[in-house]
């Protein structure tokens, strides 16, 4: 197989909250009076951004869940190990195609001979300047606190509050993935990492998603062909119909 570099590709554009985002810091210090669960911002300025590594492991999950490889590997993420438990072969190309874009642990010898290094590179997501110029003039904050409580069933009380960081509705944030394309003839595998981000889109990312948090929408810089492709693009057609002619 031939792994010499040919080019890189640049998806960079703005995402767009359409619902409160909570990504959490980790910070597990308890402030009385204070937020039980902060969003993740940066150490110098205090801004809240995404990191890259949010994206991509949402991404790669997603597309972990459509290929229906997760019976075969418990929960783990997929594996060069998880080739041999499957049978189908469009799943074992689809098994093989998320390796090639996101890589797997270095604990996985075969992947690097097997499958070469990674194609893609998340960055970490910063506030948009034009939308932070924007936000400074109108005094908007750039988080906002929500409480949630437990309903009791019984009598219809709200217990056990709790208050959670999100960033608002409406915030931009800008987003650069890198994609590595090998010579092996295997272009295609740019579109898959295409449908990952449109199943995002279609999904959500960061915590409580069933609860309306998360939703985000990319919008492609300078690149009208990108923006028109991924407008149409039915990621669950597109990828089996990939399988069928591999």
């Amino acid at each position: 197989m031939g792994l010499r570099l040919t080019e890189i590709k640049k998806l960079e554009g703005t995402i767009t909250l359409k619902s409160g985002l909570h990504i959490g810091s980790g910070d597990t210090e308890m402030h009385i009076g204070g937020i039980d669960s902060p969003v993740i911002k940066h150490i110098h300025t205090l801004e809240p951004y995404i990191p890259g590594s949010s994206l991509k492991g949402k991404v790669r999950s997603l597309l972990e869940m459509e290929s229906g490889l997760m019976v075969k590997t418990g929960g783990d993420v997929v594996s060069s190990s998880t080739i041999s438990k499957v049978e189908d072969e469009k799943q074992k190309d689809k098994c093989k195609a998320i390796l090639k874009i996101f890589g797997s642990s270095g604990a996985d010898i075969e992947d690097e001979t097997a499958f070469g290094p990674t194609r893609a590179y998340f960055s970490d997501c910063y506030l948009n300047k034009e939308w932070k110029n924007k936000a400074e003039k109108n005094r908007w904050l750039l988080t906002e606190q929500k409480s949630e409580n437990v309903i009791n069933r019984i009598n219809g009380t709200a217990e056990h509050p709790r208050f959670i960081e999100r960033v608002p509705e409406g915030t931009q944030f800008d987003f650069l993935i890198t994609f590595r394309n090998l010579e092996n003839g295997e272009e295609y595998l740019f579109d898959v990492l295409l449908c990952g981000i449109k199943l995002l889109e279609m999904d959500a990312l960061g915590g409580s998603g069933s609860r309306g948090y998360g939703r985000i929408a990319f919008s492609f810089n300078k690149d009208m062909e990108i923006n028109e492709r991924f407008k149409s693009l039915d990621p669950f057609i597109y990828l089996n119909k990939q399988a069928k002619e591999s």
